[in-house]
């Protein structure tokens, strides 16, 4: 990991956070105010205390100063009440938004690659990770924030009592706080890589433990333990190397945290003779003791401890997560294959199998599909029409044969965001909690006007939904909405979509036949390609070519045709027009 590349990556996404709080940042420094009010309060009411009061024989005046330092202390007081108030308005925003982006990471691995979708890094960032930052933020905002108010009252303190105390005091802080600052990013280096060492160690040992019984059974213990302990030993190696800085960090600490007072303690004598007063002396000591000292090493314990570990964990979201999807490569097409003009799908010697041993779902499939076709797929439950529409879809990789959507390999990596390419509806419709009109256009790259979503609406059918909802502003309850109303919302979206490709995997299933009719005819008129998994009849009789699989050998043709080419689509016809 650079280490540079981290602070860049998380200071850029640091800004664009709290580019949009200043209000919460406003009103944690207003109250950080009083904070340093108390801390100026305290060294000079001390030495104010000695020098007008006690040392010069007027006792109640001393006692008033002291009264005067305690009410600094009330001050503190409310200063920290509020800061924890407007905490959360800081915290909890970061927090939802790294949920968003740790499962926005995982469902992009999981698409990019289907077989590592229960991926155990991609857990620990949703849940260990995600509270780590949390706490760690929270933490190091709270410890910023208190040493620079503090900072601010004890310097201002210690220029009003005597500007030569500067001069004793700052020399050492400066020391001992760039020694600390020099082990930061070392530091960083080695817990990227420790925290890179536990995931890969968890997925390690996930990934035995669920082979435990064959990996004894057939006597491989030593050489699939092997990897784990060669991971051990790196996690040793990298908990010395941690040690070893924190030992370096230790001493900068010593040297912020206490030679400042030692410097001050031999250095009175030198002061007293330049006409410092010992009440001065005395504020300075209190201040050094009392409050900068301490938010000294409270700053850096925490910057050290919680500020490293959030600059790792921030990096990691930071960091585009594609070692899945660059671990899945494409297959290349073979010579003189390639999608010509006017091709929006094209397979050729197409095999895949669940399995090395399991019969193939599909087997040296050859298939074009022209820009703006409309193709219908029918066949048993089980034949392999879903399996197709992945493939398709770039979610699985064929086991032989090659697959390209708009004359490029399937699983060709698009970027970030909607796959500009197509959009896969599966069965089951994909519906979150926001609103309407997050639901109808988060398949686009861009914003999208009312009027273009109210046109969508029209054409599929969905509006009166949508008004139900409460319009396009109105809130989404996933929960609350039948498969029906989940699927007509989908397909609204799918229209919305600018990708030129729909596949539809029994997407429209849960809806009756007049809404499933209009909202297929509304996606075949759309510009594009259209390919429909067929569950009824009529789906089929729409489409301009219907693919039939049936196990064996696929056939392709109209409607009317294949019932002479296709006994299994001439059953199906029967089968379909006896239950209509």
């Amino acid at each position: 990991m650079s280490g540079d590349g981290s602070w860049r990556r998380v200071s850029r996404e640091g800004r664009r956070f709290l580019r949009g709080r200043y209000r919460s940042l406003r009103r944690l420094a207003l109250w950080s105010l009083l904070e340093s009010a108390h801390t100026f309060l305290g060294g000079y009411a001390v030495a104010r205390a000695l020098d007008d009061g006690f040392l010069a024989g007027r006792t109640g005046t001393g006692l008033g100063w002291l009264a005067v330092a305690g009410a600094g202390a009330l001050l503190g007081a409310l200063a920290l009440r509020g800061v924890f108030g407007g905490l959360a308005d800081l915290v909890e925003p970061l927090r939802d938004g790294l949920v968003r982006r740790s499962v926005r990471q995982a469902i992009g691995r999981a698409v990019a690659d289907p077989g590592r979708a229960g991926d155990a890094g991609a857990v620990s960032r949703l849940t260990q990770q995600t509270e780590m930052a949390r706490d760690s933020f929270a933490g190091l905002v709270l410890v910023a924030r208190s040493f620079v108010f503090t900072a601010l009252g004890a310097l201002l303190g210690l220029a009003a009592l005597d500007p030569v105390l500067l001069v004793l005091v700052l020399p050492a802080l400066l020391l001992g706080t760039a020694g600390f600052l020099a082990t930061l990013r070392p530091m960083a280096r080695v817990q990227r890589a420790a925290l890179d060492a536990d995931e890969a160690l968890s997925g390690r040992a996930g990934e035995l433990a669920a082979g435990l019984r064959d990996v004894v059974a057939c006597g491989g213990g030593a050489s699939a333990g092997a990897p784990v302990e060669r991971l051990i030993a790196e996690q040793e190696r990298l908990t010395g190397r941690l040690a070893r800085w924190t030992a370096l960090r230790t001493l900068a600490l010593g040297v912020a945290g206490r030679l400042p007072v030692v410097a001050l303690l031999a250095g009175t004598p030198w002061l007293l003779g330049r006409g410092v007063s010992a009440g001065a002396v005395a504020g300075a000591l209190t201040y050094l003791v009392q409050s900068l000292l301490p938010a000294l090493d409270a700053l850096m314990t925490a910057v050290g401890a919680a500020g490293t570990r959030l600059l790792v964990v921030l990096d990691r979201f930071c960091t585009p997560q594609s070692d899945s999807a660059a671990a899945t490569t494409a297959p290349e097409a073979a010579p003189g294959v390639g999608a010509g003009p006017g091709v929006a799908v094209e397979l050729r010697g197409v095999w895949f199998a669940y399995g090395p041993r399991a019969q193939p779902v599909i087997d040296g499939l050859d298939l074009t599909v022209g820009a703006g076709e409309h193709l219908a797929v029918v066949g048993p439950s089980g034949i392999g029409k879903s399996t197709l529409t992945a493939l398709i879809a770039g979610l699985l990789p064929p086991g032989g044969g090659t697959v390209r959507v708009a004359g490029a390999p399937a699983q060709g990596v698009t970027g970030p965001g909607p796959d500009l390419r197509r959009t896969l509806l599966p069965q089951q419709a994909y519906v979150f909690t926001g609103t309407v009109r997050e639901n109808l256009t988060h398949l686009c790259p861009g914003p999208v006007s009312g009027a273009e979503v109210e046109r969508a609406t029209a054409a599929l059918g969905s509006d009166g939904l949508v008004d139900r909802l409460g319009g396009l502003d109105g809130a989404v309850d996933p929960a609350r909405l039948s498969p029906g109303e989940r699927q007509h919302l989908a397909l609204t979206a799918a229209y919305l979509s600018p990708a030129p490709l729909l596949l539809l995997d029994e997407a429209t299933c849960h809806l009756d036949l007049r809404t499933e009719e209009r909202a297929e005819r509304a996606l075949a008129a759309r510009p594009g390609t259209l390919v429909v998994v067929a569950h009824r009849i009529s789906s089929a009789a729409r489409a301009d070519r219907v693919l039939v699989l049936d196990g064996t050998r696929a056939v392709c043709g109209t409607h009317a045709e294949l019932p002479a080419r296709s006994p299994l689509y001439r059953d199906l016809v029967g089968l379909w027009n006896a239950r209509g």
